[in-house]
């Protein structure tokens, strides 16, 4: 693995990781506060190099060894580091992004904006997640939320320490307004967790029946599995990694 810079539109330098392969290029979007080494990304960085692809994974401005204070940055300007990278790798072999919870559903932007993106591998697509999380509080918190311009997602220590900014619930409202476009078509498989208590497995379900009535033949696939959205047992990753194979 080779590491690279990018330099945001506010001077700020997004870090990340890449290693140059033949055929296809993996990009792994994580989720959200959440840095670009983990469990997933080790397992899939393994598995392309042992068949020759391509690999990269990013930390987001504000977050992990990228610069830049959490709280300072909106969502659109993730989505925009997402899209940057990708850019990065429009040059090399066709890219296919495996986002996993929130980073699943940057993917999804990205990939309808760029075409060196064949295909999507989804983890748990956190879709419109902070409008959610807006709705299924209590009117008072949402209330506070709004009044004080941040709130802990919930009482987890790491959570605690990165209050999310309410723009970032008005990024998503605008963000999920997109869906209402007719989609381009790129190959997507969704993997979602039944007993996710954190990001719903019906919440894929009805993203993937809005794409299909846009586009009946949309090639988009759901698969449904037992556990929840972390996916981080042996078993679990071994299924991952024959989704990746099968689907390129």
């Amino acid at each position: 693995m080779e590491p690279f810079t990018l330099t945001g539109k506010d001077g700020a330098t997004l870090r990340g990781d890449r290693s140059v392969g033949k055929d296809r290029q993996i990009l792994f979007i994580t989720g959200f506060l959440s840095k670009r080494w983990g469990n997933k990304s080790k397992a899939l960085a393994q598995w392309c190099q042992e068949r020759g692809w391509g690999f990269s994974c990013f930390d987001f401005r504000g977050w992990g060894d990228s610069e830049g204070q959490w709280g300072e940055y909106r969502l659109l300007q993730w989505l925009e580091d997402a899209e940057a990278v990708t850019s990065l790798l429009a040059d090399g072999p066709p890219v296919t992004i495996v986002g996993n919870s929130l980073g699943g559903w940057l993917a999804w932007l990205v990939a309808q904006e760029q075409l060196a993106v064949e295909e999507l591998i989804l983890i748990a697509p956190a879709f419109n997640m902070m409008d959610l999380r807006a709705a299924q509080i209590s009117d008072d918190r949402r209330e506070q939320w709004q009044t004080t311009g941040s709130m802990p997602w919930d009482d987890e220590p790491l959570h605690r320490d990165a209050p999310i900014p309410w723009h970032w619930v008005e990024d998503s409202q605008a963000l999920w307004r997109r869906r209402l476009t007719m989609p381009r078509r790129v190959k997507t498989t969704i993997l979602h967790g039944l007993q996710d208590r954190v990001i719903k497995s019906e919440g894929s379900w009805v993203f993937v029946q809005h794409v299909l009535s846009q586009d009946p033949d949309f090639p988009i696939e759901l698969l449904l599995k037992t556990g929840d959205h972390r996916l981080s047992s042996p078993e679990h990753l071994e299924t991952f990694r024959r989704l990746v194979h099968n689907r390129t």
